[in-house]
């Protein structure tokens, strides 16, 4: 029976590990996506001259979850709700946002972005799409070397704590 306890708690310990050391590697996949949609954004805006709803929309069926769920949120608050782009865009972060592995600082760059759309002519709005474009090239990076430096360790860690316990508890 200890024996069954055992390997139940270090299997357990070793997916936790493994989830983590995901969540690492989402990240980067994420911000990819990200940039990806922004840029398509900006050519639906500014060569297609799309209505930001529509543009959302098209954008929304192009790219995978979590990250088209953004897009599609933000394309029906705009359709059905009746609220301003910027208002549109924060209440569809904050539904979405718990559903990506990406950070605050993500987050930020991307509320500063909604607060731009819609709010200039055509120039400085393409101004602002590359602004948030180096931000998130900068996010990725970083997110980057932080899987690079960590996920190996964080798989590790889940293996050893849950061997670490089966030790402590015989």
């Amino acid at each position: 029976m200890k024996l069954i306890g055992a390997v139940i708690i270090i299997l357990a310990t070793t997916w936790v590990g493994f989830e983590w050391a995901k969540r690492l590697s989402e990240r980067p996949r994420q911000l990819r996506q990200l940039k990806v949609a922004i840029q398509s954004l900006e050519a639906e805006m500014m060569y297609g001259l799309t209505p930001l709803a529509e543009a959302s929309n098209h954008i929304s069926k192009q790219l995978p979850k979590p990250i088209s769920f953004l897009f599609a949120q933000f394309s029906d608050r705009l359709l059905n709700k009746q609220e301003t782009a910027y208002e549109a865009w924060e209440e569809s972060i904050r539904e979405v946002w718990q559903h990506t592995s990406l950070l605050d600082s993500e987050r930020e760059v991307m509320m500063q972005f909604g607060s731009t759309l819609g709010q200039h002519d055509r120039e400085q709005q393409q101004k602002q799409i590359k602004l948030t474009l180096a931000h998130l090239e900068r996010e990725e990076q970083e997110a980057k070397d932080r899987q690079n430096r960590y996920e190996r360790m964080i798989k590790s860690l889940g293996f050893l704590t849950g061997l670490l316990i089966v030790i402590l508890m015989l």
